[in-house]
């Protein structure tokens, strides 16, 4: 089980000003600033906090009490206070959350934390506009160019070119595979045009990823170009969305034993659950919902972690065949596996299984899911089949309307595209073809 007041770096425990270690643990510690500029560690590794702070019982006892900003700004306060003012980070968070995360009862002792009513409707609204704001905060004085590299399986590119959109100093480009994301989803990044560039990549979301992190790791590039990331390996992408763990656990039913449930894909979702629980959040249990990408529930069955070759699903944000973050959730337990599948367990569903949720769900209940969402929903009733005692939410992170032709085919019907989307779909397609060679991803770097 995660164990509480864990330090990580034990001959640091005298600094007051909180750094940062790579989950390789072959750099020197780092500032947050140059966390999040620099995105990933010249090791190849992931930004973590050398220590987790502890919330107190006063902060959970009144937690239902509060609005998602305030609970936020006190989450964030307590990770990035000693490096940003309170008035900065009431900014930024009101900056962020601007948007409401209601909690919907679907049935007796289950829950969805809507997580789709922020500007792109996807709960990467909340990681992303947040980075956003926290490095425009640390570069507003400098003159150079902050590039942002992001690679996307849908909704990643959205909320990132959505949040940094307009910002001066900084240019976003937005890797994304050809083919392979929905229409809604795709102009919703390749229709802004300013500081934002979409590349329409011949391949898989793993060879975006693959490209942005070479590119990362180019000594001769990046002395040329700031190079950063927004995808969750950045840490003020996903520390973030620890936020919406703490507002789900305070509107569900008091004295109750809590689990959540969350749709898997690079494991940032799930990651920050398991930060809010170091910070004494008491979530009883996670579960990972996978789709055939089944890496992570694999490695819980086995104690083997054997990435592959990503494999298209109509759940296609979580089509991940090497998760990111599964480094930084080795790195939380020790990679010990025992501890691990203490806290999480995992399901996996096919597309045809995905689609009967979808269409029972809407019939039995009323409500839509999304195919993600889908995911999440059937592992949590599956869940609490077997353990009736205790009440669940899971995470629906996007709203069902950006998949629309999946979903209409399911249901049969016409569901209807809110304005928000709607004003996406009306602009003109603005992308570049690209190979998923580096050298000719390099190349446009230096020159553009």
């Amino acid at each position: 089980m995660l164990q509480k007041n864990v330090y990580f770096c034990p001959s640091q425990l005298l600094i007051s000003k909180m750094k940062y270690y790579s989950t390789n643990k072959q750099v020197p510690l780092s500032t947050l600033k140059d966390a999040v500029l620099k995105g990933l560690a010249d090791d190849n590794g992931l930004y973590m906090p050398e220590r987790i702070p502890q919330l107190g019982s006063n902060f959970f006892a009144t937690l239902h009490t509060k609005t998602p900003q305030e609970i936020a700004l006190e989450v964030a306060v307590a990770l990035f206070g000693e490096d940003i003012a309170v008035a900065e980070l009431r900014s930024i968070v009101h900056g962020a959350l601007s948007f409401d995360i209601p909690l919907v009862k679907v049935s007796d002792n289950l829950y969805s934390l809507e997580l789709f009513h922020g500007p792109t409707m996807a709960f990467k609204d909340v990681g992303a506009r947040f980075l956003a704001r926290m490095m425009q905060h640390f570069t507003r004085n400098e003159r150079a160019e902050t590039n942002v590299l992001v690679a996307t399986s849908g909704d990643t590119g959205s909320a990132v070119a959505n949040g940094f959109l307009g910002i001066e100093g900084i240019t976003v480009t937005i890797l994304y595979p050809k083919g392979l994301v929905s229409k809604i989803q795709e102009a919703q990044f390749t229709t802004l045009g300013q500081n934002v560039c979409a590349l329409e990549v011949e391949g898989t979301f793993d060879d975006c990823q693959r490209l942005a992190k070479q590119a990362f790791l180019d000594k001769e590039l990046n002395a040329q170009r700031r190079l950063t990331s927004a995808n969750s390996i950045n840490l003020a992408r996903f520390i973030p969305q620890a936020f919406y763990y703490f507002w789900g656990w305070a509107q569900m039913p008091k004295g109750s034993e809590v689990v959540a449930c969350v749709p898997s894909g690079n494991f940032g979702n799930l990651t920050a659950g398991l930060l809010a629980k170091r910070m004494g959040l008491p979530i009883k249990h996670f579960i990972a919902a996978n789709n055939a990408n089944d890496i992570f529930l694999k490695y819980l069955q086995t104690a083997t972690f054997s990435p592959r070759p990503s494999i298209a699903t109509i759940a296609n944000a979580m089509d991940v065949g090497n998760p990111s973050n599964f480094a930084r959730i080795m790195d939380l337990y020790g990679s010990n596996h025992a501890n691990v599948t203490a806290d999480i367990s995992g399901y996996r569903y096919s597309d045809a299984q995905i689609r009967d949720v979808i269409k029972r769900t809407f019939s039995e209940t009323g409500y839509t899911l999304d195919p993600h969402g889908a995911c999440a929903y059937e592992a949590l009733r599956e869940y609490l089949k077997k353990n009736n005692t205790v009440n669940g939410f899971f995470l629906e992170t996007a709203h069902p309307a950006k998949f629309k032709e999946t979903v209409d085919d399911i249901l049969g019907t016409a569901i209807a595209i809110p304005q928000k989307l709607q004003a996406f779909m009306s602009g003109q397609k603005q992308t570049i073809g690209m190979s998923n060679r580096y050298e000719d991803f390099r190349e446009f770097l230096m020159k553009n």
